[in-house]
């Protein structure tokens, strides 16, 4: 068992983050991929070979927001965040370079469509990419006629599983992002954490859990209506096995949400109608984790595998990351009763606890 040890702020300035871009997704079966991602789901392809497709959210100008590569074994290839200037990507390698992290830069880029980019692999270890330049494409937002009931329009997020949700706080706060929601209890044991760099509830988010893993990525819709239309479009082509969770709202980002499950066992997110965090002020949102709807604000209990599972992810040679246990207590364990899927909710919280105030 790997330890993690405590992660220094570097003394160097961080890249300046503008937004989470895409997502490099290895995958077994290229074909039964694109049925799911473009035929059921409905992204863009903006080009695509015998081994790799590159796909897009109908409001996107940037060449794509997930790319899907042929390989043995269904993994996470690459976190990546765009820059606000090149200059950044120097930031980048200097950033990381004192923080020990393998780091590599290639000034043609590392995949079709993006120019001088830099990936690394960070010190939670999950392989990040950092890049400015890309081939602008038409943005689709206007192509009402293609986009159909269900449009996926922006990418929305990433989601961490990581063990030590703490100090991987730190890192991603060192690097720029501004916690917006998290979990706790009132032992002080932090659950989850959310964070962002562009005006939403997140960018990426960490699920403490046994990792480095990808819990999942998440694709935004308008409105809700877009979602069930999405669950009825999978009921029509025989897919409806592919969810596995909702859909429903969460109290966390206040979402309306839908989890589905790629034919890899990816797991992919529709969101929709969370929330502006623009200002310098913005309050973080504290929720218990014995609050019953800080997952489902309806109250639902949340299916085991949505705890339990998540890919692996890759090093910068394309061999899978190892995996830490984690040490503190885990969501499910404090959260699911005897029977398997009851939420519990405690009698004592504080009184006068209420959504976002410390506990």
């Amino acid at each position: 068992m790997n330890e993690i040890k405590p992660i220094k702020t570097p003394s160097v300035p961080a890249p300046d983050i503008l937004r989470c871009a895409y997502m490099e997704l290895v995958v077994t079966d290229l074909q039964k991929s694109r049925e799911f991602y473009v035929d059921a789901l409905g992204l863009v392809v903006t080009e695509e070979d015998e081994n790799t497709i590159y796909l897009r959210s109908f409001e996107e100008f940037i060449h794509h927001n997930l790319v899907l590569r042929q390989g043995d074994q269904a993994a996470v290839a690459a976190f990546s965040f765009r820059v606000r200037s090149p200059e950044d990507l120097d930031k980048a390698v200097a950033y990381y370079q004192e923080l020990g992290c393998d780091v590599r830069r290639n000034k043609d880029g590392f995949v079709n469509g993006i120019g001088d980019s830099v990936r690394v692999l960070d010190p939670l270890g999950f392989p990040y990419e950092f890049f400015y330049e890309t081939t602008h494409v038409r943005r689709m937002c206007w192509d009402y006629d293609k986009q159909g009931a269900g449009a996926l329009v922006r990418l929305d997020h990433f989601n961490q599983v990581f063990p030590d949700v703490v100090n991987g706080a730190k890192y991603l706060e060192d690097l720029g992002f501004k916690r917006t929601e998290d979990i706790q209890d009132d032992q002080g044991v932090t659950y989850a954490a959310w964070f962002v760099r562009k005006h939403t509830v997140h960018d990426t988010a960490l699920t403490g859990g046994d990792g480095p893993r990808m819990h999942h990525v998440a694709f935004s819709t308008h409105e809700k209506h877009n979602i069930l239309y999405i669950c009825d479009k999978l009921g029509a082509l025989r897919m409806s096995d592919q969810i596995e969770r909702g859909p429903g709202r969460h109290g966390v980002s206040n979402a309306f949400y839908l989890y589905l499950r790629d034919p890899d066992g990816h797991r992919v997110e529709i969101y929709t109608q969370d929330y502006y965090t623009g200002d310098p002020d913005n309050p973080v949102v504290t929720w218990d984790v014995h609050d019953n709807q800080r997952r489902d604000w309806w109250g639902h209990a949340v299916v085991p595998s949505w705890y339990t599972d998540a890919s692996t992810v890759l090093d910068l040679d394309g061999n899978p990351v190892p995996i830490i246990e984690r040490q503190e207590p885990k969501e499910m364990e404090v959260t699911i009763g005897a029977d398997g899927f009851s939420y519990t909710r405690k009698d004592d919280k504080p009184e006068g606890f209420k959504v976002g105030e410390q506990l």
